[in-house]
């Protein structure tokens, strides 16, 4: 599981998003370089605010089960979402795509104990929304040549598997700081529940 689902971390995205977008300008769609640059990052900023606001807030959104949205599942989502239309040309594409990564990845997220269902499916929704955003925005897609595409994708998620981008700890950091100026918000045991295994070990005396 842990392997399946280092395919969504930001540090596989990040660059495979970057390196789609200079693919598909490379290709004579600048907008829909552009329109994918500007989505998935919008995408990426909603997950993030999401998660500080859950994770600052976790009294009071706890009987919801919601600590801290997937981000690896958004990713995957838009990512996964986006790329099905702009290949099949097809807006009818999203959602069985955008479904199916949703699920994959989503999975793998429970299994490893990452995250709770409800997490797993609001990240979707979040990944979902900018997938439709792409194709709201980036207008009807060209004929794309499928094969430069396709070799971005096996590259870049080849060489940058398994490597991680710490956001997570980052964005738990700062929720529990922006914690102690909401009085609703302060002393959130769920904070110390969710945080990563590492980081409590090093804190241990």
């Amino acid at each position: 599981m842990r392997y399946l689902t280092d395919f969504a971390d930001q540090a596989v995205v990040l660059p495979l998003v970057i390196a789609i977008a200079v693919a598909l300008a490379l290709q004579g769609w600048r907008r829909g370089a552009l329109t994918w640059l500007i989505v998935v990052a919008a995408t990426f900023a909603a997950t993030a605010v999401s998660k500080l606001i859950f994770l600052s807030c976790s009294p009071v959104f706890g009987p919801m089960d919601i600590h801290s949205p997937s981000g690896h599942v958004a990713a995957a989502t838009v990512v996964t979402g986006g790329l099905a239309v702009m290949v099949t040309r097809q807006q009818a594409s999203i959602l069985p795509a955008a479904i199916l990564a949703a699920g994959v990845i989503g999975f793998s997220r429970l299994m490893l104990g990452a995250h709770s269902l409800p997490e797993v499916i609001f990240g979707a929704l979040i990944g979902f929304a900018g997938a439709v955003a792409l194709i709201r925005y980036a207008g009807q897609p060209p004929k794309l040549k499928l094969a430069p595409l396709l070799a971005v994708i096996v590259v870049i998620a080849g060489l940058f598997h398994g490597l991680h981008f710490p956001a997570e700890a980052a964005i738990r950091h700062t929720a529990l700081h922006a914690a102690q100026f909401i009085p609703a918000c302060r002393g959130t045991p769920e904070y110390y529940r969710y945080r990563p295994i590492e980081e409590s070990r090093a804190e241990a005396p």
